[in-house]
């Protein structure tokens, strides 16, 4: 039995909800599907599917098997056609940092699937930077300092970390002109990221670390920043997640010239070798769209 098939099989069962109309679809009697069906998860060692009178459920087992597999079926497709024949096809499983992702990546993906038809997009938005082989990720966008060397990266630009405030708050607190200055300020700090309550700044060409007692803590950017735009306190966030706020008014841009070296914004993959037409093609357009994106430059 040819395991592609098997896999094919598979795929036809879990869209078809029973073998029996798998077995229609595939022109297959029900007992040749059943039977392949045992096959594979002999080969498993677990069961695929939970059976019920009515339905077959996926196991968390078939679940995991049926990303893999669809993603393995489509690159078979996609290499068995001749260089430049055809279009892009398949699904691309990509991840960004929650608030970028929700503004930038999001509408970049989806003008890029109007392109492509044939092509299908699961985007996560996860602050978390997941293993990319692991969890089966083609694509991901990273702002920062690339920890994993072995990933291949194109660089799309940078993002400053911006220190930032209301003007009705800065109207009754008055403006901090050196870090320092902050310790008499109320402090809203993130704890998306890292659960250290601490700024960085740069000073006299080197990089200081401050540590500071906030008076609010928050794990949510969104929920940080509106408190700073209430008046609450002094915020620090990521240049294009207060740009909206900046370029209206709602907040004030404090201590500019103590901000750290720009953080660099990447678009990480395992691996160039054999990249799937589908993610090559969003690669491209991905760098065209986001070199236009003046929160990135």
């Amino acid at each position: 039995m040819d395991r592609l098939d098997e896999l094919h099989v598979f795929i036809a069962i879990l869209d078809a909800g029973s073998m029996a109309s798998a077995a229609r679809k595939l022109g297959r009697s029900p007992a040749a599907v059943t039977r392949i069906l045992g096959t594979l998860e002999n080969r498993a060692g677990a069961r695929l599917f939970e059976r019920s009178t009515r339905r077959l459920v996926p196991t968390e087992t078939g679940l995991r098997l049926a990303e893999q597999a669809r993603r393995l079926l489509a690159d078979y497709d996609a290499a068995l056609q001749p260089p430049g024949a055809g279009t892009p096809r398949g699904l691309l499983r990509l991840t960004a940092p929650t608030v970028f992702g929700r503004r930038h990546v999001a509408p970049v993906v989806t003008r890029f699937l109007a392109l492509h038809p044939d092509i299908q997009v699961d985007l996560t938005l996860s602050d978390r930077n997941v293993d990319l082989i692991e969890e089966g990720i083609d694509a991901a966008l990273r702002i920062g300092a690339l920890a994993n060397l072995s990933l291949v990266a194109r660089r799309l630009g940078e993002v400053r970390r911006v220190t930032v405030a209301s003007p009705a708050y800065l109207d009754r607190r008055g403006i901090p002109l050196v870090p320092a200055d902050l310790a008499g300020h109320e402090l809203i700090m993130s704890t998306a990221v890292r659960s250290v309550a601490e700024w960085r700044f740069r000073a006299d060409g080197r990089e200081h670390v401050v540590r500071y007692s906030p008076r609010l803590r928050m794990n949510d950017t969104e929920a940080m920043l509106a408190a700073a735009r209430d008046g609450f306190g002094i915020a620090r966030a990521l240049s294009y997640q207060v740009e909206p706020d900046l370029r209206t008014g709602l907040l004030r841009r404090l201590l500019v010239e103590y901000e750290p070296e720009p953080a660099p914004v990447h678009l990480v993959m395992p691996s160039s070798r054999h990249m799937a037409p589908r993610l090559r093609a969003f690669v491209d357009f991905a760098v065209r769209e986001f070199a236009a994106l003046d929160v990135i430059r």
